[in-house]
């Protein structure tokens, strides 16, 4: 049943102020159902007042329940609760499945930083990342606010996240968002500083181990030729893996685009490896990635140009 506050006693003492949609005749006014209406015009009254109550919080979470994006509902519900010294706990326990019904929702998830930063402990909020993971297990919002709580927390090098990380790879070789949280992890806490020797082996070994699982799968390789880039090897330390999965004297039996791909960047670098790296690039256009035809040409002429690599 719809809410209304008009009637209620609650509320008498409130007069509620109506939206300007800009003069009588308005040119385009939004047709609003008349709970959310209402209740928006309450929320403006109270706001105007500067009133931080527990009927407050009430009325954000019902106006939260009919449109969970309106950031200045959040933003007015956080400083409520501020201004209360609510419990920022049961403010979690209320937020958990309003979450879980909004899963692609920023202001949920901006508004949840704000009350974990203020409880200062990331306690619970792993197991309920991997609760909106079953759900998604890609989800933008979910793998952001889990890089938020790893740098506010100081978690980089703690080994439960490398195991979890590690477990998410293990159930999808191909989860891209995974991948790149293991970056995060490994390279995001450095600050620059250059990558131990024992850390590049395990990663690069990391790496080639889930490639040989599925050597068409992007994220590994470009997760390989990222760590090769930070430990400034040069790209030809990666040249013999990759001839295991694209052997350009067999070019029928190529077994990874991307390997082909690497190889022609190697080739290119090499100083009578123009001819290769064109062969390459010719198999990509020709036959294992036709749909990008045209970028593989564009390459192929870049290395008719005088000092450019493919």
């Amino acid at each position: 049943m719809p809410i209304f506050y008009h009637d209620d006693p609650e509320w008498s003492d409130i007069e509620p102020l109506p939206q300007d949609d800009g003069g009588l005749h308005p040119l385009a006014a939004i047709a609003y159902a008349d709970e959310y209406s209402e209740a928006m015009g309450y929320l403006r009254a109270v706001m105007a007042k500067n009133e931080f109550s527990q009927r407050v919080l009430g009325l954000t979470e019902h106006i939260i329940s009919m449109n969970p994006a309106h950031y200045t509902v959040w933003l007015y519900r956080s400083r409520t609760l501020s201004e209360l010294k609510a419990s920022l706990h049961d403010e979690i326990a209320w937020l958990n499945p309003t979450a879980l019904k909004h899963l692609k929702n920023y202001q949920i998830w901006h508004h949840r930083q704000t009350i974990i930063d203020g409880i200062n402990s990331p306690k619970g909020e792993h197991e309920f990342i991997a609760t909106m993971l079953e759900q998604d297990s890609k989800n933008y919002h979910v793998w952001s606010y889990r890089q938020w709580l790893v740098k506010r927390f100081g978690l980089f090098d703690d080994k439960e996240e490398m195991r979890w990380t590690e477990d998410m790879i293990h159930a999808d070789v191909r989860n891209n968002s995974a991948w790149n949280h293991r970056w995060f992890l490994v390279v995001g806490g450095r600050d620059g500083k250059t990558l131990p020797e024992n850390v590049v082996k395990r990663e690069m070994d990391y790496a080639k181990s889930a490639i040989r699982k599925a050597p068409q799968n992007q994220s590994p390789w470009n997760y390989l030729k990222g760590i090769v880039r930070e430990a400034k090897l040069p790209v030809s330390t990666l040249k013999d893996f990759a001839l295991e999965f694209a052997d350009m004297r067999r070019p029928d039996d190529i077994y990874s685009s991307h390997a082909l791909d690497l190889l022609a960047d190697i080739y290119a670098e090499e100083e009578n490896g123009k001819e290769e790296a064109k062969k390459a690039l010719e198999l990509l256009a020709s036959k294992y990635d036709p749909i990008r035809a045209h970028y593989w040409n564009f390459r192929k002429g870049l290395l008719d140009q005088s000092g450019v690599a493919a």
